[in-house]
């Protein structure tokens, strides 16, 4: 099968992005509000969310490993295929831990998902123009991500509000559009998603063919798990790289987790929460998008590393600015400046994590930094719940803006790399000095 062209391949990647994301808006803040509202406490709520992260990071290897001796068409099938089980989980959950069920499927569904059609594209670009640096089509990714869930989450605060069936409740709707969607997404993806595929059986007998695929992918697996462990054991920028997910992922749970949380606190009830968290979160993913899309204008001028440095320190002090608002006003106007911030890092940290990669480890390279970032997660939203409940839901989050920010340290070496680069391609560009006759 031949490769699709750079362009054809940016055009599919941008629109399974949209058919990706943009039903994760419709649910984007009533994922942390439907537990409170069937009647789990805060710590209750997002310690059952976390088994999501925690189900990711015990799968991220694994999946990874055979996405990149598989193939990445197979792993996003699936993947799409589970993301519509686990929505049906989620939706009629009732209990503590039915909601820890439908979180542990949408950990395995995310597992599969994170990283191969990224991975895809760039293998795809790199199939014609080897070596080409992806981090504008990975900024204009990053808009269109960001411009679909701003669109899920404005309809969102529509089906909230408008509320057509009684028999519901007004925060179980969007969940159902998001049900319906996520299968339009599969569909997508098996029409979209070309791909030459990677391993070829040995021929004859009932090892050939898919299956026979299937069972050599699942050998070879461990082996590309093992060179990726290698490669963030050996390659110091890499380990350095994984490490900023450990403090951009506790800032998340400032502004994902507890932004919903803390509206409905200031406007009284979960309903009048979500109806306002839509709109809100509509406008943040739009400024996500804008911010994205400065940073493709950003790193040619200060460079990638420089670039994911500014943006990581500042969105960390976003976060504790959202802790410190004191009304629903000030709450929605540091939240936007700290989303927009969110996107602007995105690019550029993606741009460096596959400079560290290559074809053959791509999706385990990102899914080890997805398995941190799931992990920390994990990790800090319940810790973050304990502080809440012991102490206030604001001091919670100014804790985890402030841990936030230490993650900017964590781009020095990439610093460096990327210094160390730019010198060695003047040094190569200068003509040679031509001695006087």
């Amino acid at each position: 099968m031949t490769p699709l062209t750079p362009a054809r391949a940016r055009r599919a990647f941008l629109l399974l992005t949209l058919t990706r994301w943009f039903p994760v808006g419709l649910i984007v803040t009533v994922t942390t509000l439907l537990p409170i509202e069937r009647g789990l406490s805060v710590p209750e709520a997002l310690t059952a969310l976390s088994l999501t992260g925690f189900t990711v990071f015990v799968l991220e290897l694994p999946t990874s490993g055979l996405a990149d001796s598989l193939g990445r068409r197979p792993m996003l099938i699936a993947a799409a295929v589970l993301q519509v089980v686990a929505a049906v989980l989620f939706l009629s959950a009732t209990t503590f831990w039915a909601f820890a069920l439908a979180a542990a499927a949408t950990g395995v569904f995310r597992a599969l998902d994170s990283g191969p059609l990224e991975a895809w594209f760039v293998d795809t670009v790199h199939a014609t123009e080897p070596g080409a640096d992806v981090d504008r089509p990975l900024a204009a990714h990053s808009t269109v991500l960001g411009a679909s869930i701003a669109a899920g989450a404005l309809l969102s605060g529509v089906l909230v509000w408008w509320h057509p069936f009684e028999a519901w409740s007004s925060l179980a709707f969007p969940y159902a559009v998001y049900a319906v969607l996520s299968a339009v997404h599969l569909v997508a993806v098996t029409i979209l998603v070309r791909e030459v595929p990677r391993i070829v059986a040995p021929s004859g007998g009932r090892n050939a063919g898919v299956a026979g695929r299937v069972l050599e992918s699942a050998r070879q697996a461990p082996g590309v798990i093992r060179d990726g462990l290698r490669l963030a054991r050996d390659n110091r920028v890499l380990r350095w790289l994984l490490l900023v997910e450990v403090f951009w992922s506790v800032g998340m749970v400032v502004y994902e987790t507890f932004q919903p949380i803390r509206l409905a606190e200031l406007l009284g009830g979960t309903a009048a929460g979500a109806a306002v968290a839509g709109p809100a979160a509509a406008a943040g993913w739009a400024v996500f998008a804008g911010g994205a899309a400065l940073t493709g204008l950003a790193t040619p001028r200060i460079g990638v590393a420089r670039t994911a440095i500014i943006a990581r320190l500042l969105n960390g002090l976003g976060a504790v600015w959202m802790g410190l608002a004191l009304g629903p006003v000030g709450l929605v106007a540091a939240y936007l400046v700290t989303y927009g911030l969110h996107g602007a890092n995105g690019p550029a940290y993606q741009a460096l994590l596959h400079r560290e990669a290559e074809s053959r480890n791509r999706s385990t390279v990102l899914s080890m930094a997805s398995m941190v970032a799931f992990a920390a997660y994990s990790l800090g939203a319940p810790a973050l719940g304990w502080a809440a409940g012991v102490l206030s839901v604001q001091a919670a989050m100014v804790i985890g803006g402030v841990f936030s920010t230490l993650g900017a340290v964590c781009f020095l070496p990439a610093l460096r790399r990327e210094r160390a680069l730019a010198a060695a391609a003047r040094s190569s560009a200068t003509p040679p000095a031509v001695a006087p006759l």
